[in-house]
């Protein structure tokens, strides 16, 4: 029995895994490769998987194991014609500290996460593949004074291929989740259609080869395009002779592609590049990719979801495969852990599938025109790669406002929808005056990046370290703040959620008790971010530099407020900004500060009631009756 079985092992699995595994559910990893995949055809992390990685604490391994991307130096007829870097102009900003995807390894990537992951003593359970899947209740479990529990309490019965000593292996887990690629059993085992199409006619060979030292540059990713064909070899980091090889196919008389051979990459390598076939001493994990684009109909089947590419598959160009399974992941986790933990409505889980599923199909479009705008650009001397790389590869405007967690109202039912990626015109706070551009994020988008200093020691940190670990942060601006993350912290603190004053330059700091735990969660930050439930519930820093109240669009809320508040409220209740934002860094709320209804609500509807909704060991969402009281009633 376990909470969570993931199944597949590559790096939409193993974020997850780690996910779940920080927040103290129990999970479980298998993949059906008798030993850990070297596959090599993701080449890296975007800026926004980036930084996941870094709240999961890897990003710095990530980092030191691989290289920026590289200047792309395109030749036509064997002879340089243009040389391209799409980052050159590119820099950190203050909300945005990663401005450009990392190259690295995918099995180095996996063996980082692998190692994370084992650090809460979960590994990886190989050579297991999923043949069954049956979703039902359990018999009633017994209470420790021999009476039947309450309730029946569904789980999803797996069931693996016979292994090396007989006889079929049996795992109840209260969800499943596939991570196991394009050919999904998973997927398959629940019969959810994988509509789209496949390009026959769009084909590359690729693999891991390596070159003689000093045949290549390896400061540059080398791209041959002619009109028979191309070769594009990249250096692979951390490596003294290792290249990624990708080419077009060698044809046969009926100008049928061929399978990849070593002496098949030596041959395309003599014909585009010059260099002799002997320069290529090695090659490995060969394979031939065809361009497909589908998804699956649903991302959630009772107690089953899907995520990465065992639930879309994409065009190569921009480079989101495996970063959008990262992403899904990032959003799957914290939902889980939530339900899992008794804090939240197992409808919360419902989300997933109404959140990712639009991104999935919008990536699909997205790579799709990345890769028509590539292959036109290839067919002009001077054309590269570098015309699938755009601002929306990064990852980071990727937001949800359509989410019923983004609604502006708490009830779904009063929320304003669309079902494509942006708010509708008329789209309200909860005081209905309308949005405008320059207010900052709005409910939905990712929570903006901003440097800061630690009210407590003066260190140097920003707010995604604030945010960084299993919990949702709600972030308090101006002083009509502190009484509601007061009360935030009175009712949450050790159960999901914290506290952040972010003070302005200048700002009087004495009589916030936001200010009485900088020192105590300076120390947790230090110690390790990502425990799953200790630590303190409250910080404070200072936005020296005005960084966070521009990407948070502050001084737009406080006039808001000043001339909405109600009346006969104090002059500090109408001088604030109440900001939540969810564990994968997207704001969820974003209010006056004297708007404590909608935080209350909000809140409730992510983390129950606070402390009294926490479970007890071995206690599931399920079985914990009435999890959510008036939640006036629980402050007061």
């Amino acid at each position: 029995m376990t909470d969570v079985l993931v199944v597949g092992a590559g790096p939409t699995g193993l974020v997850l895994a780690c996910d779940l595994a920080r927040r103290g559910i129990a999970v479980r990893v298998v993949d059906r490769s008798p030993a850990p995949p070297r596959t090599s055809r993701a080449k890296g992390p975007n800026p926004r998987s980036l930084e996941i990685l870094d709240d999961l604490g890897v990003a710095e391994a990530v980092l030191a194991a691989g290289s920026a991307p590289l200047p792309m130096l395109k030749y036509r007829d064997r002879a340089p014609v243009a040389q391209a870097d799409p980052w050159a102009d590119s820099a950190p900003t203050p909300d945005a500290a990663y401005d450009r995807a990392w190259l690295v390894a995918q099995w180095r990537l996996e063996e980082i996460l692998r190692a994370r992951l084992a650090g809460y003593g979960v590994r990886v359970e190989l050579g297991r593949e999923v043949v069954g899947l049956r979703q039902g209740p359990d018999e009633p479990a017994e209470t420790e004074d021999g009476a039947k529990a309450d309730a029946e309490v569904s789980r999803v019965v797996v069931t693996f291929a016979e292994g090396r000593r007989g006889g079929a292996a049996v795992l109840r887990a209260r969800y499943v989740v596939g991570c196991d690629g394009a050919h999904s059993s998973v997927r398959k085992l629940l019969g959810i259609g994988f509509e789209g199409t496949t390009q026959e006619d769009q084909v590359m060979v690729c693999g891991d080869v390596e070159l003689a030292e000093d045949a290549l540059d390896r400061g540059l990713w080398h791209q041959w395009f002619d009109e028979d064909g191309a070769v594009m070899l990249c250096p692979i980091p951390g490596t003294r002779t290792g290249w990624w090889f990708q080419a077009g196919p060698e044809r046969d008389g009926r100008r049928r592609p061929l399978a990849p051979t070593a002496d098949g990459f030596r041959r395309l390598l003599a014909h585009h590049t010059g260099l002799p076939g002997r320069a290529l001493t090695r090659a490995e994990l060969l394979s031939t990719y065809r361009v497909n684009v589908r998804m699956a109909d649903r991302f959630r089947a009772g107690r089953v979801f899907l995520a990465g590419d065992a639930a879309h598959v994409h065009a190569i160009a921009g480079g989101l495969g495996m970063n959008t399974g990262i992403q899904d992941a990032f959003n799957l986790g914290w939902k889980l852990g939530e339900v899992l933990a008794g804090r939240a409505d197992p409808e919360l889980l419902d989300t997933y599938e109404e959140e990712r599923l639009p991104v999935a199909a919008r990536t699909l479009d997205l790579t799709s025109e990345r890769l028509r705008a590539t292959l036109e650009a290839i067919r002009r001397p001077g054309g590269g790669l570098d015309s699938a790389i755009t601002a929306d590869t990064t990852g980071l405007g990727v937001g949800y406002r359509w989410s019923s967690l983004a609604a502006d109202r708490t009830d779904p039912a009063d929320a304003t929808h669309t079902t494509g990626l942006a708010l509708t015109a008329d789209a309200t706070h909860p005081t209905d005056l309308a949005l405008t551009a320059d207010e900052g994020p709005q409910p939905g988008d990712r929570a903006p990046d901003a440097p800061c200093t630690d009210a407590a020691t003066g260190a140097r940190t920003r707010l995604h370290r604030v945010f960084a670990g299993p919990r949702t942060t709600v972030l308090g601006f101006g002083p009509g703040s502190a009484a509601v993350l007061d009360e935030v912290a009175e009712t949450y603190g050790g159960t999901g959620v914290r506290t952040c004053r972010v003070y302005a330059a200048g700002e009087v700091r004495g009589g916030d008790p936001s200010d009485d735990r900088g020192k105590e969660h300076s120390r947790e930050q230090r110690e390790d971010r990502t425990d799953a439930e200790g630590g303190s519930s409250g910080c404070a820093v200072i936005d020296a530099e005005g960084h966070a109240a521009t990407a948070y669009g502050t001084g737009a809320s406080a006039v808001r407020t000043r001339a909405h508040a109600p009346t006969g409220a104090g002059p500090d209740a109408r001088t604030g900004t109440i900001v939540i934002v969810r564990p994968d860094h997207h704001v969820g709320l974003r209010v006056p500060a004297d708007d404590t209804r909608s935080v209350r609500d909000y809140l409730r509807r992510l983390h129950g009631t606070g402390r009294s909704a926490a479970r007890s060991p071995g206690r599931s969402s399920e079985q914990s009756p009435d999890r959510f009281p008036d939640m006036v009633d629980a402050v007061r």
